[in-house]
C-alpha cells in the first residue's frame, strides 16, 4: 500500500474531469508532458518521480475534433508505458469512457472482437488495473482483460435524480432492448426501493440491421405511466427516440432516458429533440460537446460522476473493496 497517497495523472484531453476528481480526493495532479511532433507521431511522460508509487491515469476514450478514440488510446497506452519503465509500483487506467467497449463479440463471419484486442494492449504495456463505467457488456469486458477489471455503474446517480421528481407518479421503467433488461432491473429495483413502493417493468423489441433499427412492440404497461428508458450509450438517438414513440402511441404521460455515455454522433440533435422524449439525462463521461444549443440542450441533465470515481480511486488504493459503491444503499 502507498503510504504516501495515489500518485494522480490526467492527459490534457480529460484534465477537467480529472481536475475535479483529484480535488474530491485533495490530491493534486502530478504533471506531465504531451508533446506532437511535427509527422504527427508524440510523445507523453510524467514530470514526476513514480518510482515505488501507485500511479492512477485518468483519461476518457471519446473522439472529438483533433482526438480520435485511437489517438487518445494510443496516448493513454504510451503514458502507461513510461510510467512502468520509470518504476511505478501499479498503474491504474481510470477510463470513464472505454471505446471499442461495444464491439465484444462477433456478430458476423470474420468478425474482430475488439474489446479483446484492446484488453491485450493494455495489459502488452503493463496495466495493473482498468476502471471504467457501465460498459455495454459486463462478462465481455471482465473476461476479456487478465489485468483487474473493475466498473461502476451510474444506477445510484439516475435514482439520486428521479427519485425526488416521481412523488405521486406512477412509473415503468423501460429496457430499449432485451439485451438491456437486466441494466434496467437493476436500475428499478433501486428506485423501487428509493420510492418505497413498486415500479413496473418494460422492455421493448429491437432488430437491427446493416445499421437500420426497427421494431415498434412494447411488452409492459406503459399507458398513464411516467417512462424511465434506461440504457448504456446514446448514439445517434434512433434507440431511444424509436422507444420514446412505442411508449407515448400506448399512452406514456411522460418519457424520460437515462443513459450513462452520451455520444450524441450523427443526426442525435433532431432526432432527440423530439417531442415524444420530455427529458434526457447522461453523465459527464462524455462531455455533450456535439449538441448544440437548442431543444435537445433545453431537456439535457448531464450528472457528474467524479464523486464517484474518486470514493473508487480512494478504495482501491487502500486496499478495499468496490461492491459497496454498487449495491443498493
Amino acid at each position: 500500500m502507498d503510504d504516501a497517497g495515489p500518485l494522480l495523472f490526467a492527459l490534457n484531453a480529460s484534465r477537467p474531469w480529472g481536475e475535479a476528481v483529484a480535488s474530491h480526493l485533495g490530491q493534486p495532479l502530478q504533471p506531465h508532458e504531451e508533446r506532437a511532433f511535427e509527422d504527427g507521431e508524440h510523445k507523453t511522460r510524467p514530470l514526476a518521480g513514480v518510482r515505488g508509487r501507485h500511479a492512477y491515469v485518468l483519461h476518457s476514450l471519446y473522439g472529438e475534433e483533433g482526438q480520435s478514440p485511437n489517438d487518445k488510446l494510443c496516448r493513454l497506452l504510451f503514458f502507461i508505458g513510461a510510467l512502468r519503465d520509470a518504476a511505478a509500483a501499479s498503474v491504474t487506467a481510470v477510463v470513464p469512457y472505454l471505446a471499442y467497449a461495444r464491439k465484444d463479440r462477433r456478430s458476423k463471419p470474420r468478425d474482430p472482437v475488439t474489446t479483446r484486442y484492446v484488453a491485450a494492449m493494455f495489459e502488452a504495456v503493463g496495466t495493473t488495473r482498468i476502471l471504467t463505467l457501465d460498459v455495454h457488456n459486463l462478462a465481455a469486458y471482465q473476461n476479456a482483460f487478465r489485468c483487474g477489471a473493475d466498473h461502476l455503474e451510474a444506477t445510484g446517480l439516475f435514482v439520486d435524480h428521479f427519485a425526488p421528481q416521481l412523488a405521486g407518479r406512477e412509473v415503468t421503467v423501460v429496457s430499449p432492448d432485451a439485451g438491456g433488461i437486466k441494466r434496467a432491473e437493476a436500475f428499478r429495483l433501486r428506485l423501487a426501493s428509493a420510492l418505497g413502493r413498486p415500479v413496473e417493468a418494460a422492455f421493448a423489441e429491437k432488430h437491427r440491421s446493416e445499421g437500420v433499427v426497427s421494431g415498434e412492440l412494447i411488452v409492459g404497461v406503459v399507458a398513464g405511466r411516467c417512462a424511465i428508458i434506461v440504457d448504456d450509450l446514446i448514439g445517434a438517438g434512433t434507440t431511444i427516440l424509436r422507444t420514446a414513440v412505442a411508449c407515448r402511441r400506448l399512452g406514456a404521460t411522460s418519457v424520460h432516458a437515462a443513459a450513462s455515455h452520451g455520444l450524441f454522433v450523427g443526426d442525435a440533435p433532431r432526432l432527440l429533440a423530439d417531442d415524444a422524449l420530455s427529458a434526457l439525462v447522461v453523465t459527464d463521461t462524455v462531455p455533450p460537446f456535439r449538441l448544440p444549443a437548442g431543444p435537445v440542450r433545453d431537456k439535457l441533465v448531464v450528472l457528474p460522476t467524479t464523486r464517484l470515481f474518486a470514493q473508487a480511486i480512494e478504495r482501491m488504493h487502500g486496499g478495499g473493496s468496490l461492491t459497496a459503491l454498487l449495491a443498493p444503499a
